[in-house]
């Protein structure tokens, strides 16, 4: 399952579990299709923010044994482009809606 995320400053596609995943680190329940106001945005984006902050990264030595093209990505990679919607959208006031495709 894919989840688009929009809103009138952007939009943008993501894996469905990464997607439920931040969504509950943002303080929702993770449940798609929903959306955050306006007015919330900017609260869900700190909230986000301090959990990846929070989230064990792959140890230096896991990446430098592997696969460049399979190294693993971590949650502060995955979440950026939400964290760039909301940083956005909480400048204009904009809501952020997600459903899936």
């Amino acid at each position: 399952m894919l989840v688009k995320f929009d809103s009138k400053v952007g939009q943008f596609f993501m894996d469905g579990e990464i997607a439920v995943q931040l969504l509950k680190l943002t303080g929702n329940s993770g449940v798609v299709p929903g959306a955050i106001l306006g007015a919330d945005v900017e609260a869900a984006r700190k909230r986000l923010e301090t959990a990846i902050r929070g989230s064990a990264e792959p140890a230096p030595s896991q990446v430098e044994d592997s696969d460049p093209r399979e190294a693993p990505v971590s949650l502060k990679q995955r979440a950026h482009p939400l964290l760039d919607l909301l940083e956005r959208a909480a400048r204009q006031g904009a809501d952020v809606l997600w459903d899936r495709l």
